[in-house]
């Protein structure tokens, strides 16, 4: 395996010393010394990976310099545009190097939202005209296509990835590892909330840990899971699937259970549900500072005021909790209320390590969930 601070050293000395993207778990101990290592006018963990291409775009303009932006595969579909817009040949032809995490890589076992999108990671960079390596786990080799990268990029003004399997990074762990006080856990939050609903209402949650934790408290209470839609990939666009369902059944409660990576990723969303004047759409985020599914690396969750922004794009309510004796508390008024409204529970970073997946297939789920809804 490669150690990042050899793969990263190796690229500085190559002349990339900007950084920005979405963390992913195949490349969370690089991204971990990427965070120890860098500022964060250097390194920027960005709210989606097309935001990511338009600040290293930026990067370039101003320093003539490239940078580097890292994803996890799943993210390509966010690059689509501002490759094929921005930084093509054909239109500004402006340079930069991405680190691609190859989750569902064929012939490796992996989740099911990975299974297509490993498919076609190689095929989507053909289709853009985006030149590539598999990043070899030898360093001797590895630094020989870092250096191609770069030349390539130097020659040609393109784009060059590097795609990186899994376990091709050896473990690393951050020391800019922020820890948080809250009282609750997420899981115990989500446990609260899925306990108080009422007992014909809709839960859409989002990718990760949050559909996780929300199926094994289901698990737990022996209660089935048809009354949730675990959104296991499409992160970012649970507000929408929930809002989708709650327009088409006004009478039954929507829940979206989001995360503050999530939410921030599409933040738009929460226009277009206020827009709609939903009167049955509560929207819970889950809110602990980071992406805990793929390292921990820190998001901006805990400077941004969410209660804030629901009320400037027109929710009808929105509140922050932080303690259980208060989310007890809104817990108790919210059957009353009219949506849409926003919830946001901060909490603390972390999850059990014995966390379970779901163990229904996505399939099963919606068949489930829509037999549910009729």
């Amino acid at each position: 395996m490669l150690s990042p601070a050899f793969f990263i050293d190796t690229l500085k000395t190559l002349g990339v010393d900007f950084y920005a993207g979405v963390p992913d778990s195949l490349l969370k101990n690089v991204c971990a010394y990427i965070t120890d290592h860098f500022d964060d006018r250097h390194n920027i963990i960005a709210a989606n990976e097309g935001g990511a291409i338009g600040l290293a775009a930026g990067y370039h303009l101003a320093t003539g310099k490239v940078g580097c932006v890292y994803m996890q595969n799943s993210g390509q579909g966010n690059v689509i545009n501002p490759l094929a817009s921005l930084t093509d040949r054909e239109v500004y032809h402006i340079p930069m190097l991405l680190l691609i995490g190859w989750r569902g890589r064929p012939g490796v076992h992996d989740e099911p939202q990975h299974v297509k999108q490993g498919k076609i990671t190689t095929g989507l960079l053909n289709v853009m005209g985006v030149n590539y390596e598999v990043l070899s786990k030898d360093e001797a080799v590895a630094e020989k296509q870092m250096a191609k990268a770069m030349e390539s990029i130097s020659l040609t003004g393109d784009v060059f990835a590097l795609v990186v399997e899994k376990d091709t990074f050896d473990s690393y762990t951050l020391q800019k590892n922020a820890v948080n006080d809250y009282e609750l856990t997420r899981e115990e939050a989500i446990q609260m909330v899925a306990s108080a609903m009422e007992n014909d209402a809709a839960v859409v949650s989002t990718t990760g840990m949050i559909s996780r934790e929300l199926f094994e408290y289901r698990e737990a209470q022996q209660q089935g899971h048809q009354r949730d839609f675990l959104t296991v990939g499409s992160m970012g666009h649970a507000s929408q699937i929930a809002l989708g369902i709650a327009m088409e059944k006004p009478h039954r409660r929507v829940y979206c259970f989001d995360g503050d990576g999530a939410a921030l990723m599409h933040l738009g969303g929460m226009a277009i549900v206020a827009s709609k004047s939903t009167a049955n759409y509560i929207h819970v985020v889950f809110n602990n500072g980071a992406h805990d599914s793929v390292g921990g690396q820190p998001t901006v969750g805990h400077r941004v005021d969410l209660p804030a922004i629901a009320k400037a794009v027109g929710y009808k309510d929105a509140w922050r909790v932080d303690t259980r004796e208060a989310l007890s508390a809104c817990l108790q008024t919210l059957p009353g209320v009219e949506g849409p409204v926003l919830l946001e529970v901060r909490v603390r970073k972390g999850n059990r390590k014995d966390l379970g997946r779901p163990t229904t297939t996505p399939i099963q789920n919606k068949e489930a969930l829509m037999e549910f809804l009729k």
